[in-house]
């Protein structure tokens, strides 16, 4: 299989992946309002960074450096879907820029609002809480909002007990 069919195939999964966030969205939305679906969407993905974050623990709580190269090198379609710049990596902190997003890219084409858009990657973005602070780091994060270019930028420090 080639590359360009894997990385086809991967955007397609992960197309399918920001369907289902925004048709678990909508319907949360519908029944609960829009703060109130944030935040359940957000504690779902939230719990799947728990999962994702115990294959990083061995470099809790202080080994950033390590923990950037292990997290970046784990990201499949990493420069093609993502485009992170790191704008630090030192002992004190990791900070990572995304300039793309897959998840993001499919709610703009989907004719989503940029309020929509603006929520959906505050619960979506819930998973890197989950996955750096399982991992025994601080998370400190922030997710794109409307007239920002790129999407989120991932802040990391070193945790408790360091």
């Amino acid at each position: 299989m080639g590359d360009d069919v894997t990385l086809e195939q991967l955007r397609a999964a992960v197309n399918m992946r920001a369907a289902a966030y925004g048709h678990i969205f909508d319907v949360l939305k519908e029944k609960l309002g829009a703060d109130q679906a944030v935040e359940l969407l957000g504690e779902a993905t939230k719990r799947l960074g728990i999962d994702m974050g115990a294959r990083f623990a061995d470099y809790g709580p202080a080994d950033t450096v390590g923990l950037c190269d292990a997290f970046l090198g784990g990201i499949p379609g990493r420069d093609a879907m993502f485009a992170p710049e790191v704008i630090e990596q030192s002992d004190a902190r990791i900070e990572i820029q995304f300039h793309r997003c897959p998840l993001k890219d499919f709610w703009v084409a989907d004719g989503r609002s940029d309020e929509d858009v603006e929520q959906l990657c505050r619960a979506a973005g819930r998973i890197d809480g989950g996955l750096f602070e399982t991992a025994g780091f601080v998370f400190k994060g922030r997710t794109w909002k409307p007239g920002q270019d790129g999407c989120c930028r991932l802040i990391v420090e070193p945790g408790a007990g360091y």
